[in-house]
């Protein structure tokens, strides 16, 4: 992976669309404050539970603190989408909603290697005192171990895995089968999702209802990349923190995902979403 390995791209608008995309998306927000809804802020430490641990317990502990009620903060979908908004559109190809996303669809044959990572996201109805949004779909998305993304980087314009749509369960649960991605120059290692109202609204981004991304811990991140396959991603990383990153630098503590398990027998990690 090159420190510029998206400078090339076709369809990369770069930081300046993320912070524009990142602005007008708060501003809205902000709107809304006014109305009564707030986004929850700020800081905390990270928790990895490094034990190994049931999957249902990594999703459950990635909830707003103090128990409240706040829709999670909204993010840029950023320059690799696939959701029609920037680009190509992934949603209304046949087979797109799986969950198993470390491999290919349609024409194209390839898979995506690295550390197993089961990615658990719990949907939750801000609107009914956060209880589980049932029947809501989550596209989710995120960049191989080279920090490459399918459909838009170079190397990869021909596949299109690390992208997969599921429906929550009556849980509010969805779960993706996936791998670790690495780190990127510039960004935080990181989880693209967007949330629709159902898998029938799940085909284009102008119905999403809530769009954010989750944030990996660190301690997980040095421990993946100490692996075969993942070495730029170390240099990469250590340029980089949680509170200079241009998305997660104004608070993270409701998108900072948490993870159980371990390298060697697979990771899940875990986030409680409100929307």
């Amino acid at each position: 992976m090159h420190d510029h390995p998206h400078g090339d791209d076709i369809f990369d608008r770069g930081l300046q669309f993320d912070m524009s995309t990142l602005l007008e998306r708060r501003r809205m927000l902000g709107l809304f404050a006014g109305a009564g809804l707030a986004t929850l802020l700020g800081c905390s430490s990270d928790s990895t539970g490094a034990t190994p641990a049931s999957t249902a317990s990594a999703a459950q502990s990635g909830t707003a603190t103090g128990g409240s009620c706040a829709e999670i903060p909204e993010e840029t979908a950023g320059p690799f989408p696939g959701d029609g908004s920037n680009g190509p559109n992934i949603l209304t190809q046949s087979g797109i909603v799986r969950s198993d996303i470390r491999s290919s669809i349609g024409s194209a044959s390839g898979t995506a290697a690295g550390v197993p990572l089961t990615i658990e996201l719990t949907i939750q109805d801000t609107s009914a005192g956060c209880s589980a949004l049932s029947g809501a779909a989550v596209y989710l998305w995120h960049c191989d171990r080279d920090g490459n993304y399918s459909m838009y980087s170079e190397a990869v314009t021909g596949e299109n895995y690390l992208r997969g749509v599921q429906e929550a369960d009556s849980t509010g649960k969805v779960s993706f089968t996936s791998i670790f991605p690495g780190c990127y120059a510039g960004r935080w290692p990181h989880v693209h999702f967007e949330v629709y109202p159902s898998l029938a609204k799940a085909t284009t981004s102008d119905n999403q209802i809530a769009t954010s991304q989750l944030a990996l811990p660190k301690d997980i991140c040095d421990s993946v990349y100490a692996t075969d396959g993942y070495s730029q991603s170390v240099s990469n990383l250590s340029r980089l923190s949680l509170d200079s990153d241009n998305i997660f630098s104004d608070g993270y503590t409701s998108q900072l995902g948490t993870v159980a398990g371990s390298v060697s027998s697979g990771l899940t990690v875990g986030l409680t979403v409100p929307v």
